[in-house]
This record gives C-alpha cells, structure tokens and sequence, in this order.
C-alpha cells in the first residue's frame, strides 16, 4: 500500500507537470529547432548544414559543444559525426563553438525524473518528454551525468548526414548527374566514374541550398569508426605535454592575478597588504567578494604575495567542527526531514517483527574535487561587453554570471571554452570565473588571468556530500527477506541549484541515487531519503549520489547476505529480476571465475550499482598480507547499450575504478575551526601507481537505450573493496576513508 500511495502521488504530480507544460510549451514551440548559430558567422561561399557542421573552401569544422573535462568528449562527438559525413580524423578540426540554445542537453533532462531508468511506464514516459522538452525551450547547454553520450549519439550522426546529402545535392546540381549514382568517401563526394569533388570544392553551391532533412542513418554493419578502436584526436598533445589548457593561455595585454578567500566562506573582517604590495612584481591589490586580489607580472608573484597579506577572518555559517556536522547528519533521520520514501515493497517492519535483526550504520566523509588542473579563467570587460577563456561545464550559465557582475547582457560575453585538465563536477561551479571578473571590471579593457594556488583551490572548493546510513534487515530460509534503508545527505543539488539562482522543487533523486533503483526484488524492501540542513556548501561529485548511497547499499547487502549463509553473487543474482543487470552480474561472474578457491589469505568482493541508467558491476580481488591489504585485481563489467571507442570505454572504466578506490581508501574533507583541514594532496592522496591494481573490463550492448560511461565505474568500487576485504579479514568496513581503519600496501 505504501509503495502505491507513493506512485500515486508522484503519478498526480508528474501530470500536473504534463499539462502545465503543454499549455506553457505548445507543441509547435516544442517541435520548432533552434536557429542554427554557425549561419550568422558565414561569409561567401561557406556552408553550414546544421549547428554542428561548416565548410568553407579550405576548411571543415565540426561543433562538438559538450565541455571536454578528460573524458574525451571531442573525440566522441567528433566520432559520431564523421561516421556519416565520411570523414576521417585529420581532415577536420573541431570547436566547442559559442554557447548556444541549439545546443541544449536532450538528455539531462531524462535524467532528472525520479523514476528509474528501466520504469517504461506512462508516467515515467511522460515526465522525461515534459522535462527534455523544458530543457529545450529554456536552451539548458551543459556536460555532466553522463549524457554527452546519450544527447549525441543520435543527433550528431543526424548532422552528418544532413551535411552529406546536401554536398550530394550539390554535387548532383553541378554535374546534372542523379543524387542515388553518387557517393562519399574521405571527405569528397564520389561520382560514377571514380572522379572526386571535395567537401570543400562543394561549399559554395552547397551554402546555396536548402539542407536535405529527409535522411537514413547508416547501418551498424557499415561504420567504419563507432564500435571500433580509435586514436583519440587529443592524446597526442596530452602524451606530449602540448595540450593547451586554461592555465597555458597567453593574451596579449594579460596581468596576472591570485587571491586569498576567506577559507570559511564568510566576509572578510580587517585585513593588512601592506607587505604584499611592496612584493617585486605586484602592481595592485583589489578586493573581491570575501576576500582580496592581488594583480602582478606573474601567477608565481601574484601567489606569493597573496600568502603575505594577514587577514581576519569572519566566522563560517556553517559549524566549526567535525563533530558537529556528524552530529547533524545523526539527528536528520526524523519524520520532518524525509525528503522521500523511493521503495515501499511489501512490508519490512512486520517481518522483522519476530525474528533476528541485522542492523548496521555507514558513513561518507566529504570529499574534494582535486582534478590536477587548478582553477583558473581569463576575463577581459570593456564598454562593449566581456570575453571569457576557461573550462566550464554550463557554458550559457557563465555568460549569465559574467553579465551580471561586468553589467552587460549575456549576448555580450563571449565564451572560449577550453579543454580541461580534469573536474569530476569542479567545473561546474563559478568561482573562479566570478572572482576573475569581479577583478576584470576593477581593470577595464585588461585581460585578467587568474590562477587558484592548489591550496585555495581545496579550501574554496564545494566537496562531495556528507552522509549516514542506517539499515536494518532479517533473512529467511537464507534469504534475504526484508530491508529497510533510510539514507541521510545535505543535497548537493539543492546546494548547486541555490548558487545557480535557481528553484529547487522536488525531492532530491541524488541521495539515495544508485539505492531506491536498485534491481533486487527483496520482498520486504524500504528506502528512505533524508535532506540534512545545509552544512559546508556543497557539489556534484563524480557520480553525485550514488558515490554514498551505492557504497550503503552494496555494503549492507553484503551484509545481510552473509547473515543468510548465502552466496554473495549467487543471492544477488537470485533477487535480481532486471534482464539487463543480471546480465551484467551473469558476465562478471563469469569474468572473474567467483566461486573458485583462493589463497588462504584471499578474499574476494562483488558490488553492483546503477548510476545515470547503467547497471556496472565489479568484482575486487585482495590479499591480506603482514603489511595490510593488497589490492591484486577488478573485474568491471557495464551496460551502456553501444560502445562508442572501446578504447576510451575501456580507459573511462579504469579510470572511474581507480577514483572510486583510491577515494575510498584515501580522501576526505575535515574541517576544524571552520576551515578545511585539507589543502593539497599530500593530505588527500588518490590511489598511487604501486597500488593500482590489474583491471580487467568488459562492455556489454544489451541494453536498449545508449548511456555514458564517465561516472559509472565509481560507485561500486568502494562496496566491492569492503566487500573483498571481509571476505579476506573477517572485518567489516562501514565507514570512508577505509585507511582510518585498515592499512593498505
């Protein structure tokens, strides 16, 4: 009953939503395209079919407006459109181009639905067309939750098409020879007798035509790069050093600046620059919001003479302790903070009524961001606007947030993304693109570049949430029979969407993200999500909810499973009822032969976790040795529908493996007296190289609907670990980082 009266409720809403959104949308305006950008930039005889495609005599260039944060999101797009357009790489160049409603984020708002991404129902249907159908008229352009795959899978194949039949046309047009004798091959349109016409050759009667909208994707059994192994357009320049990053750019006239922020993001009290600004170099010292700038002939000069400047600072709005933050998150599992109650199925507090209850709390520290690239941005304000280069992930936000502080409209900041040395969810905040301006508007017509020393980049840092579990659960006949899961987090979302100016409406999908999905027909199941008031500030972090909630969940079901006698893969493939997640659990088995006899000082650990639709299961081998543990190896197995590169698919994998561990074992975010006691990463170490393991993956395509990879291969990592380590010691971890209970070699 309470799972229905959970539906029911959510179903009245959604179509409430559903109509309001009708009548406000229209389905005209919903269906209407946006103008295509790249026309306003043509000069004669150029040719732009689409938002993601221009040819000029000499040139292509391809669109690819997702940001690139490491996870090779360029190359990707860049992929999908060549593999219509005929094109191989080496014969174009690709751009993030302007920030743009064209290139609104088909997927995030699919994703945004609290429904699990297998729900086909009518209401989960509907919800996703009303919430991508928002995302399109309000022109939501952004990189996160793993959608630049399933936004452009589709529409980017689509672009090159359009560009491949029109070039036809022309071609058709020039030489009077029918459309269906001709074809394309390496950048040129083919013609019956084996001559050639370039793509280029073609743009100027192609810029006269209207382009071809009715066209037929090609076959799988034809493509010549999706699906198979592909040389990244930009490892070369990050194999060599040469990649140019924010922190690499030079404009001419550039002064360079650093800052100090007050470390408890409060106001800053009294302060004395006296010894800064007599430092060799600095030409200025500025404030900014809840701090100060301090402008010289180079970052080197700029942060050291920032590191001189005495502050007093005023106290944080949050508590100064560690103590108290946890005593918060302890004190949130009460009726008045239910954020939702996800699963209801059955009736758990009857059927532990009368048997043996297994209970157990988990905790997950915060935790920084740290991507190896620090913050930094170059601004320019003048009387006709502002220009921006950084790396950022919301692109028309940043237009937003500049004009604001430089006193123009949006239309008048021009955005250079940039490539970015790392985020993980860093870049989807402000701050370093605010403060560049705020310090930009004090210099008019100066372009100000400014670059967080790695320290002010930890303390300012919005880290991952912090979080507790409580679960309690009984078994039968050696089964798991009943759970319950109550989850309590400060919303990152709610934290991100106040910075962002915008309405927080709903409960909170991302607390329990990777637990209320989970595929398990247990037949007693409850999970409930709590919101913690707001402590630190904090962010989406790589893989957002579910990096907490799946280490809850596959930890405690570890658990419970033992408390059954039962088999830790057998019992999850018994209560999995999901084709495609037992699938990934059927292979993984598979993989790493589980069941077979180990060493005596051995374990071995499974966890499986569903995070932005794909099911990712991984299985951790370790051994006990006198030192502590050794990690030997992972099996990581994921359902992403189709496998773009399976080299990217494959390093993206080994890589969310070795984040998810090495932050498991590692990291975390304290904060004493108000301050983040963290501040460089000798005190937040990853994993390092003598610890990484072998990693085994496998990608399956069975699944239906096409998924990103980035975020994944994180939350499993941490269950499967403590899981392995059980196996192997006897000794149950429960709380993050696990190095505070356990050593690691």
């Amino acid at each position: 009953m309470g799972r229905a009266k959970t539906i029911a409720r959510r179903t009245f809403l959604i179509g409430s939503v559903a109509i309001a959104g009708g009548v406000a949308f229209g389905v005209y305006k919903v269906k209407t395209p946006h103008d295509n950008p790249l026309a306003d930039t043509l000069e004669p005889g150029q040719a732009t079919f689409n938002p993601f495609v221009k040819i000029t005599s000499d040139s292509i260039t391809l669109i690819t407006p997702h940001a690139d944060i490491g996870q090779g999101v360029v190359h990707m797009q860049a992929a999908l459109i060549a593999e219509e357009l005929d094109l191989e790489f080496g014969q174009f160049e690709t751009s993030f181009g302007s920030p743009d409603a064209a290139y609104f984020n088909t997927a995030l708002g699919a994703e945004a639905v609290p429904f699990a991404s297998f729900d086909e129902g009518f209401a989960a249907r509907t919800m996703r067309t009303v919430a991508t159908s928002a995302f399109k008229l309000l022109g939501v352009m952004g990189t996160g939750g793993s959608s630049s795959v399933p936004d452009q899978y589709e529409k980017l194949r689509r672009a090159g098409a359009i560009a491949r039949e029109t070039l036809k046309l022309a071609a058709s047009k020039e030489a009077d020879i029918p459309v269906s004798q001709l074809s394309t091959k390496n950048g040129a349109v083919v013609f019956p007798d084996g001559s050639l016409r370039t793509y280029q050759d073609l743009a100027a009667s192609a810029a006269k035509l209207t382009p071809v909208s009715d066209v037929t994707l090609r076959d799988p059994s034809t493509w010549r790069l999706i699906g198979k192994p592909m040389k990244r357009d930009d490892i070369l320049g990050k194999s060599t050093g040469t990649q140019t990053y924010t922190i690499d750019l030079e404009i001419e006239g550039m002064v360079h600046a650093a800052i100090r922020i007050n470390p408890r993001r409060a106001e800053v009290l009294e302060y004395d620059a006296s010894e800064a600004e007599a430092m060799p170099g600095v030409s200025r010292v500025l404030p900014v919001t809840n701090g100060l700038a301090v402008i010289a002939n180079s970052t080197w000069r700029a942060i050291n003479a920032a590191n001189q400047i005495n502050f007093d600072w005023a106290e944080a709005p949050y508590p100064a302790e560690m103590d108290a933050h946890w005593a918060e998150v302890a004190a949130s599992f009460m009726e008045d903070r239910l954020d939702q109650e996800w699963r209801s199925d059955g009736d758990p507090d009857a059927a532990m009524e009368s048997t043996e209850v297994l209970t157990a709390e988990y905790r997950a520290p915060y935790v920084a961001h740290q991507p190896l690239e620090p913050l930094a941005a170059i601004v320019r304000v003048d009387n006709e606007g502002a220009e921006v280069w950084a790396g950022h992930q919301l692109p028309r936000f940043v237009q937003q947030k500049v004009a604001a502080i430089a006193g123009c409209e949006p239309d008048q900041v021009t955005f250079h993304n940039q490539y970015s040395g790392g985020s993980f969810g860093h870049r989807l905040e402000f701050d370093n693109i605010t403060l560049t301006t705020e310090i930009a508007t004090q210099m008019p017509g100066v372009p100000v570049k400014l670059t967080f020393s790695r320290e002010e980049d930890f303390a300012q840092d919005y880290p991952r949430q912090i979080g507790m579990s409580r679960s309690s659960g009984s078994v039968k006949d050696g089964k798991v029979d009943s759970w319950s899961l109550d989850i309590a987090t400060v919303s990152a979302a709610r934290s991100q969407s106040a910075r962002l100016g915008l309405p927080a409406a709903g409960p909170d999908t991302q607390i329990a993200a990777g637990a209320w999905s989970m595929p398990y027909a247990i037949p007693h199941l409850r999970v409930r999500a709590y919101a913690v008031p707001e402590l630190a500030p904090t962010s989406s972090w790589r893989s957002v909810g579910a990096s907490t909630a799946g280490f809850f969940a596959e930890g405690y079901l570890d658990e419970l499973i033992h408390f059954a006698g039962a088999d830790p893969m057998e019992e999850r493939l018994r209560l999995c009822t999901n084709p495609i997640h037992r699938q990934v659990l059927e292979t993984i088995a598979e993989m790493s032969n589980w069941g077979s006899d180990l060493s005596e000082n051995q374990g071995r650990g499974v966890a499986m976790v569903e995070s932005f639709g794909v099911p990712t299961a991984e299985v951790v081998e370790v051994t006990n040795t006198e030192d502590g543990i050794k990690i030997d190896r992972v099996y990581i197995v994921a359902d992403v529908g189709r496998v773009i590169d399976p080299v990217n698919f494959e390093n993206l994998m080994q890589g969310g493996v070795i984040w998810g561990l090495g932050h498991a074992i590692n990291s975390e975010i304290t904060y004493s007296d108000g301050i983040a006691e963290q501040t460089n990463y000798d005190a937040a170490e990853g994993m390092r190289l003598y610890q990484t393991p072998e990693i085994i993956v496998k990608g399956l395509e069975n699944a239906e609907k096409i998924r990103g990879i980035g975020e994944p291969p994180v939350p499993p990592a941490a269950p499967a670990l403590a899981n392995a380590i059980f196996a192997a010691t006897g000794q149950r971890l429960r709380e993050m980082p696990f190095n505070k209970h356990i050593d690691f070699v």
